[in-house]
């Protein structure tokens, strides 16, 4: 019997050969319609690669990171100043690799980095150990960004019920933070590290050094939604008012073009590692490790300034099968520091880990109850990858 896929998800699901993760993250498949059936089915990857795997493989074999590195001292040449202004907003939280980005920026390459943090929901004790560290020790500047507290608690809470997507407010502020903040201190180059396309969207999207403007070219934006509800409904509720959403809204392309805006990735330009992105913070910036393993993972060092954040990973494991240790281990089965065998057992050990460290924080952060919590959860699953035996649910499918 064939069981209902929910998010427009792959009903077959398929696990990559070299990593751990599966088609049922959302950009990571190829999909095509059937003569004999109009509903969309999913390709194997191609070569049993995901995505990210084949990208990684072009990293290794095709690239010429020399040539590369040399186009990047190009860019920074044609936006370096010599007056003791800013030459370049570097967006981050001043983890690993943030604080990799910036530091490199300035002591390698000469620049002078502003760089701008949109604040995370809740700080942890060593997120904001090592927020500080980047600038103390890194010897960097940073404008700290934090939005309307009651209106964020609000839209998470909204994004959490809805879209089982607590995270969705603040990544959006945190990809309008770079080029706003250029904006306002009249910077055109911001530069992020890597390209998130790079742990799995399509491999064409890495031959671009830049962003897609697309995201600053919205029309309307009280037509923009948070928790698929329109930005005009929730300021009718009466609550909130324009003025409270301006740090979500996005710069009008036009604007961005005319002040000669170019959001580019040093991911591009420079080989990039996320372990070796760490060692080098480590030495240079003060970048502490935390003490405890992340919940729902092995890692130690990735992610770890946010109290919601483990709650950000807890959802997509519900929604695609796929929890933190797998996004950790297949990243690092990539990079070649560990191997797939060691990734699966890590998968099956760790991913399906509940993040109770934080729990009581977050549904007082939400507004919702212990019950409705898990009503929640539980509304999201899809049944193709989620079978309930007796009070609990297992999941269909696993990687081997």
């Amino acid at each position: 019997m064939t069981q209902e896929a929910l998010f427009g998800l792959p009903r077959d699901v398929v696990f990559c050969k070299k990593c751990v993760i599966s088609n049922q993250r959302p950009s990571s498949t190829v999909e095509f319609s059937s003569d004999k059936d109009d509903k969309k089915r999913t390709i194997a990857f191609a070569d049993g690669l995901c995505s990210a795997c084949a990208y990684a493989q072009e990293k290794e074999c095709n690239i010429d990171w020399a040539e590369r590195e040399k186009k990047l001292m190009a860019l920074l040449a044609r936006f370096r100043r010599n007056d003791g202004r800013y030459d370049v907003i570097v967006p981050g939280s001043g983890g690993k690799d943030s604080a990799y980005t910036a530091h490199v920026l300035k002591y390698k390459f000469g620049m002078n980095p502003l760089t701008v943090t949109w604040a995370p929901h809740m700080y942890t004790e060593i997120g904001w150990r090592n927020f500080n560290n980047w600038m103390h020790v890194g010897g960097l500047d940073n404008v700290l960004y934090t939005p309307n507290g009651r209106l964020h608690r609000h839209l998470t809470g909204l994004a959490f019920r809805n879209l089982l997507h607590p995270f969705q407010p603040f990544i959006i502020g945190q990809r309008i933070i770079g080029p706003a903040m250029g904006a306002k201190f009249g910077v055109p180059l911001v530069m992020y590290g890597e390209n998130q396309a790079e742990y799995g969207n399509k491999v064409d999207d890495n031959k671009l050094p830049t962003m897609d403007p697309a995201f600053f070219s919205a029309g309307d934006a009280l037509d923009m939604k948070f928790g698929g509800v329109a930005m005009r409904d929730i300021i009718a509720g009466g609550d909130y008012t324009l003025g409270d959403f301006m740090p979500y809204i996005p710069p009008a392309r036009e604007t961005l073009e005319k002040a000669g805006t170019e959001v580019h990735y040093l991911g591009y330009y420079l080989k990039w590692d996320p372990q070796e992105c760490y060692y080098y913070a480590v030495e240079h910036t003060g970048f502490q490790a935390n003490l405890e393993r992340t919940e729902g993972s092995y890692s130690k060092y990735s992610s770890i300034d946010d109290r919601i954040d483990p709650f950000h990973y807890y959802t997509t494991l519900i929604k695609f099968g796929l929890g933190r240790a797998t996004y950790d281990a297949a990243q690092e089965i990539r990079n070649g520091k560990i191997t797939r065998e060691e990734g699966v057992n890590l998968v099956h050990k760790f991913d399906q880990e509940f993040p109770k460290k934080y729990f009581e924080e977050f549904l007082e952060y939400v507004d919702i109850s212990e019950q409705d919590f898990w009503a929640t959860v539980d509304r999201f699953r899809s049944p193709h990858l989620w079978e309930q035996d007796g009070n609990k649910w297992r999941l269909r499918h696993q990687v081997s």
